[in-house]
């Protein structure tokens, strides 16, 4: 009926009822959890409700088992949501993966541009456009822009200058934030589309104008400021992407 929230599985309340203990301490990292029969006791459920509960955990890596020690809470539990957000570069793999710099300019933001970032419409934003190779054949189509320098420097005045600097270094623009603090506390908000390649794109990768490609769009921010706009388009016959998301 509209209105009503649709409900979770019984399994995945349970899943996020130990994820919540294990948060809040109840099951430290490192901790062997309760036997079978003192946990499913303890939460109130029966035992065979609770083994699907940990399978999903450990298919997560929230726990491993090890035969002789039982289920072991994982030392740095999956973060909740996407896991921590990684450059195209990485997910492709750092060992094979290289980035070629194709685009490095300066341009006003294009209505879709501002549907993304909060900029102004006569301003100027950093428009990058590079290709990541894997194993020496195209995979990838990176389009990033980043909001105006002034914006830039609000977040941290050294910001611009880095990216200048690295104008001609083989990385994406996410990749040269993120190689500038892995600690820092970016997130990103992806959408995931299916189209073709077209033209331009297709004579990047010397492939067929038609031929389908995942188009995911993500906008990138610090904490409640957002920072870039992309695109990544990787064609049919790309390596797979492992991303982890919880239930």
């Amino acid at each position: 009926m509209a209105g009503n929230r649709p409900q979770r599985r019984p399994v995945v309340e349970l899943y996020e009822r130990i994820v919540d203990a294990i948060r809040e301490g109840a099951y430290p990292p490192g901790s062997t959890l309760p036997s079978e029969p003192a946990l499913a006791a303890a939460l109130g459920v029966s035992r065979p409700a609770l083994r699907e509960a940990l399978l999903l955990l450990q298919e997560d890596g929230m726990i491993t088992v090890r035969r002789g020690v039982g289920r072991t809470v994982s030392e740095r539990p999956a973060r909740r949501g996407f896991e921590r957000l990684q450059p195209i570069e990485s997910l492709l793999g750092e060992d094979s993966a290289r980035t070629r710099p194709l685009t490095r300019t300066a341009e006003e933001p294009t209505d879709l541009v501002m549907q993304h970032l909060p900029v102004p419409a006569n301003c100027e934003v950093r428009f990058w456009e590079s290709a990541v190779d894997v194993d020496g054949v195209p995979a990838c189509l990176a389009e990033e822009w980043s909001v105006h320098d002034e914006a830039l420097a609000a977040v941290d005045p050294a910001l611009p200058q880095i990216l200048d600097d690295a104008i001609a270094r083989p990385h994406t623009m996410l990749h040269t934030l993120v190689s500038v603090d892995s600690h820092l506390p970016l997130s990103g908000a992806s959408t995931v589309t299916a189209t073709v390649l077209g033209r331009r794109r297709g004579a990047t990768f010397e492939r067929s104008p038609d031929t389908p490609v995942v188009l995911v769009t993500q906008v990138v921010s610090l904490e409640s400021t957002t920072l870039l706009a992309a695109k990544y388009v990787l064609p049919s016959g790309t390596p797979g992407i492992t991303v982890r998301q919880s239930r």
